[in-house]
């Protein structure tokens, strides 16, 4: 809509942010059949600009699972309405935890990888977890 696009008539970052988040949210949600909060945007890429008028459909899913948290990858793509023609514009990670009735973190369900593509996606998920894990410890150091 004209509102969320800037002077170029390219979707405004906080705009996708915000769509990305809703979507990613709903994905955790459903995977832990609870209340999930939004614990950090840990990636995203800006492929190419949508722009005005064009659909924008968000794809998230659960990539990891940790005890309490998950990383959620989120796929989005522009589609014209009027050509048809989709355009993968942006890939983002964002990294939930389930929460209680206290608000405190509570254990998820663990993750079907039974499929190979599920296996790739929940090992690269804990890499990436370890990887921010160990860049964390040094830079307290």
């Amino acid at each position: 809509m004209p509102n969320q696009v800037n002077h170029l008539g390219h979707v405004f970052g906080g705009e996708l942010l915000s769509m990305v988040d809703r979507a990613a949210a709903v994905c955790a949600m459903r995977h832990a059949s609870g209340p999930c909060v939004t614990v950090s945007i840990d990636r995203v890429d800006f492929v190419e600009p949508i722009y005005t008028g064009e659909l924008v459909t968000c794809k998230a899913r659960v990539n990891f699972v940790g005890r309490t948290s998950m990383e959620i990858g989120v796929r989005v793509v522009a589609e014209n309405l009027i050509t048809g023609e989709k355009r993968h514009t942006n890939t983002c990670l964002l990294t939930f935890v389930a929460i209680d009735s206290d608000h405190r973190p509570c254990p998820v369900p663990p993750l079907d990888t039974s499929e190979p593509e599920d296996q790739r996606r929940a090992h690269e998920g804990r890499r990436r977890r370890e990887v921010r894990e160990q860049l964390d410890r040094e830079l307290q150091d």
